[in-house]
């Protein structure tokens, strides 16, 4: 873990357009409790990443690098190590089983028989060049019993779990660390970016209602699907906020840069800016000449995209029986997210709530924690604390299993 005087914790996204750095501290309570506090977030250009595949890891070291120093300046503190978020693409997800026989002899299941469990379902044929990343138990089957959300407790001699094992390619993967650990850094833990995002903007009433989640990025849009607590479906779509940039800078024939920071600062798709009236000027937006254009017909474009995308999510979703069958609705996050009236067009296309998805549970000392660029990195930051706690959990209640096994031979 990244510590200094404080319990840092430092939540790396490394995306196609930006790198974004959240800074935490984990702060624990004498009851055993602990709470997470955003102490800032840095964002620098990104360099060398495409689509969420290095293309050149001397250009990627060079944008954590800037970004790290930036944290640096924050905290007082050097950063010595993050967690990181492994973008969705080149992704496969698998199902799988795996058991373990109930280790007390009251058959009483413990957390130590559940984890042992779910490691056991690792132990799957893998295609080649991927490895595992991240294991979701579905659910519980103790002694032939199904449907089990949570075994411990429980009196049974065999338990088992399906799971979903989540693979990752792992050239990505390798190119990835190795570009962090040459900025100096070490990794704390590894996690697709999205299952962070969930955990941290989603409550298990949505999960179990049924909500999907979108992250409309710079280069690709990703979105995953939960449904009775468990991931449904995942999948990544080659669309994202870039095309609404260059979507712009071919129909205002402007600039990419004028376009962005009209995009970022002024862009709209709500039905109000498509029925204005108002002219905007892009000399306020970098250009170097007053060319004015008209609000709807920037709105007009920005539409164009944002519906795009909601189409082809909601095309997937037919894939899998669930258009429009969501109750919990779906829930946006990045940084087009922002775009004032997206919701509209979200549930006009999706025909599901909509809502933008923001972080809960944590104590923040920055305005970032609502601004959903930083969504992910946050999320890292919230996932590594959870990580950890959880860790500690796992190696404590293996400690107190020890001290009882040998408290019995002893008494024998």
């Amino acid at each position: 873990m990244a510590k200094s005087a404080q319990n840092l914790l430092a939540g790396l996204d490394i995306g196609s357009s930006s790198v974004r750095l959240a800074i935490g501290n984990l702060v624990l309570h004498k009851q055993g409790l602990s709470e997470v506090q955003i102490l800032g977030c840095t964002e620098t250009p990104s360099e060398g990443i495409n689509k969420g595949i290095i293309t050149n890891i001397e250009d990627v070291v060079s944008s954590i690098s800037s970004c790290l120093e930036q944290a640096e300046h924050i905290t007082g503190n050097p950063i010595e190590s993050v967690f990181v978020g492994i973008p969705g693409v080149q992704i496969i997800i698998q199902n799988s089983r795996g058991y373990a026989i109930v280790s007390k002899a009251d058959n009483e299941i413990t957390e130590s028989d559940k984890w042992r469990a779910i490691e056991s379902s690792k132990s799957v044929a893998t295609p080649l060049n991927y490895e595992v990343l991240h294991v979701t138990p579905r659910s519980f089957i103790v002694d032939g019993q199904g449907g089990i959300k949570e075994p411990v407790g429980m009196t049974g001699v065999r338990l088992e779990v399906d799971t979903k094992i989540i693979l990752g390619q792992s050239s990505q993967i390798k190119n990835l660390t190795r570009a962090i650990y040459r900025t100096g850094i070490e990794i704390d833990g590894m996690v697709l970016s999205l299952i962070a995002v969930a955990d941290s903007v989603l409550n298990q009433r949505q999960k179990e209602l049924g909500v999907v989640l979108i992250n409309i990025g710079s280069t690709t849009t990703s979105f995953i699907v939960y449904e009775e607590g468990e991931m449904l479906h995942f999948g990544v779509l080659p669309i994202g906020g870039i095309h609404i940039t260059n979507d712009l800078a071919v129909g205002l024939r402007s600039h990419v840069e004028v376009v962005e920071k009209l995009k970022v600062e002024q862009g709209n798709c709500s039905n109000e800016a498509m029925n204005s009236k108002e002219e905007i000027d892009l000399f306020n937006f970098g250009s170097l000449d007053h060319i004015k254009v008209k609000e709807k017909e920037v709105a007009a474009i920005i539409s164009a995209r944002t519906e795009e995308i909601m189409f082809l999510v909601d095309k997937e979703l037919k894939k899998i029986g669930k258009s429009g069958m969501l109750p919990a609705g779906a829930v946006l996050v990045g940084g087009s997210a922002k775009l004032p009236g997206i919701l509209e067009i979200a549930r006009k296309y999706l025909r599901l709530p909509s809502s933008l998805g923001l972080p809960f549970g944590l104590i923040s000392a920055t305005d970032k924690i609502n601004d959903s660029s930083y969504t992910t990195a946050i999320s890292l930051v919230k996932w590594g604390a959870d990580y950890i706690m959880e860790q500690q959990f796992r190696n404590h209640q293996s400690l107190t299993q020890k001290i009882k096994g040998l408290w019995g031979k002893f008494k024998l």
